[in-house]
């Protein structure tokens, strides 16, 4: 076990446990960097000066590449020319025609900070729309930090939680019950693009099951909505259900929108204005411009680049080159979802032990894989990364087949105990 370092050190002594969330390194294989002094393009640098091909993108927003040029000019122009002031720039009405512009299903924009605000706002919107309680969602969904959604129950009360009825994701059957078991209370079901669970598998929508999700809110008139913070503009340049052709009435956007600038949105159909219209959310920041003129320019990008077509094929050839290394040296992968969001395990590793020793290993050749949480493919990625991965991988796996893989047992034990306290 090597020393930690000093930074590590300060970091102990004045943030709690030296950090919270999901960077918490207590969670994360051993040497696993937690502190990064700077990015370019598909790289990060940690505190020490190493280098690392980033497969996480900062868990999502690093779409086009860090410090992409485009996108940080206009960051920094209207920075310059005013960001948070007392009141909202004209440029929030142009990201608002332009978002709405992009998404089929909107008619109308809402901009906060964080995933989670995205969320709640939709969660609010739907008990203002119908005058109900009652919200249906996947067991074992993220839909944010927030006492109603966090995954941790530590700091909350049941009664954060009271109104909720979880159903399994692409089980159209389970779904009708939960909606059963709401009755006429329902207001609404929350939907993941896919199920981008921690731990488990990703599995691609059922079209089957997204369409009975819209028939189910038509049918009990409360509002379907698509959690779309994760997976936005990485599966289509539309709402991700669009691919399934299901439209939600409300969608929650955020991670890459702005390419790692700060800022998520809630976007809607016309139904839901009246109840957008008169519920009370707001920040300190939430009208910041900066960020706002950074999303307009990444959504050019998304319009007039090839960049959906690209991460596809670059995370294509990721997951058949990893397929091929992972045989030859005699490992089963399981490689699940879209190959642009890769989730990457091993069969017969229930304690995570040879995922922990491959990631481990990665990161000392270079490579920064997660062993548990899906990853992202930036367009500013090339062959020659993946390429690269792959040499990485070929000998990460020699050196796992040939040495022992104890499993990270008192971490897991340590998620296992705060899950469920």
């Amino acid at each position: 076990m090597t020393q930690p370092l000093p930074l590590l050190e300060r970091a102990a002594a004045v943030i709690p446990n030296g950090m919270y969330g999901h960077q918490n390194v207590v969670l994360l294989p051993e040497g696993m960097p937690q502190f990064f002094d700077r990015a370019e393009g598909a790289t990060l640098w940690d505190d020490q000066g190493r280098s690392y091909l980033d497969y996480m993108c900062g868990y999502g927003p690093n779409l086009f590449g860090y410090g992409h040029k485009e996108i940080d000019d206009a960051y920094v122009a209207r920075m310059r020319a005013g960001d948070t002031m007392t009141g909202p720039a004209p440029v929030m009405v142009e990201l608002a025609e332009a978002m709405t512009a992009q998404v089929s299903h909107a008619d109308w924009a809402m901009f906060c900070k964080n995933g989670t605000d995205a969320t709640t706002m939709a969660m609010m919107i739907a008990r203002r729309h119908t005058g109900r309680k009652t919200i249906v969602l996947a067991a074992g969904a993220y839909h944010g930090a927030a006492p109603w959604c966090t995954p941790l129950k530590g700091g909350t009360t049941p009664e954060d939680r009271a109104n909720q009825i979880h159903y399994i994701y692409n089980d159209a059957e389970s779904l009708e019950e939960a909606v059963r078991k709401a009755g006429s209370d329902l207001a609404a079901i929350f939907a993941s693009p896919i199920k981008h669970d921690t731990f488990v598998d990703q599995e691609l929508p059922d079209p089957e099951y997204a369409r009975r999700a819209r028939e189910l809110c038509d049918e009990h008139g409360a509002l379907l909505i698509v959690d779309d913070v994760r997976a936005g503009f990485r599966i289509a340049r539309d709402c991700s259900w669009a691919s399934v052709g299901v439209q939600p009435d409300l969608s929650s956007w955020g991670k890459a929108i702005a390419n790692g600038h700060p800022i998520s949105a809630l976007l809607g159909a016309d139904k839901a204005r009246m109840a957008a219209a008169t519920i009370y959310v707001t920040g300190s920041y939430w009208f910041s411009a900066a960020p706002m003129a950074a999303a307009i320019t990444t959504l050019r990008l998304i319009r007039e680049t090839d960049y959906l077509e690209r991460t596809i094929a670059l995370g294509d050839r990721l997951r058949a080159g990893l397929d091929a290394v992972a045989t030859r040296h005699g490992f089963g992968l399981r490689q699940t979802g879209p190959s642009q969001l890769p989730l990457i395990m091993f069969h017969e590793d229930e304690g995570f032990g040879t995922g922990y020793a491959f990631c481990s290993g990665l990161l000392q050749r270079g490579v920064y894989f997660h062993p548990w949480h899906n990853m992202f493919i930036s367009n500013a990625m090339t062959e020659a990364d993946i390429d690269l991965t792959l040499q990485a991988a070929d000998d990460t796996l020699r050196d796992v087949r040939a040495g022992p893989k104890p499993g990270p047992v008192e971490k897991l034990q340590i998620l296992a105990q705060l899950a469920a306290e």
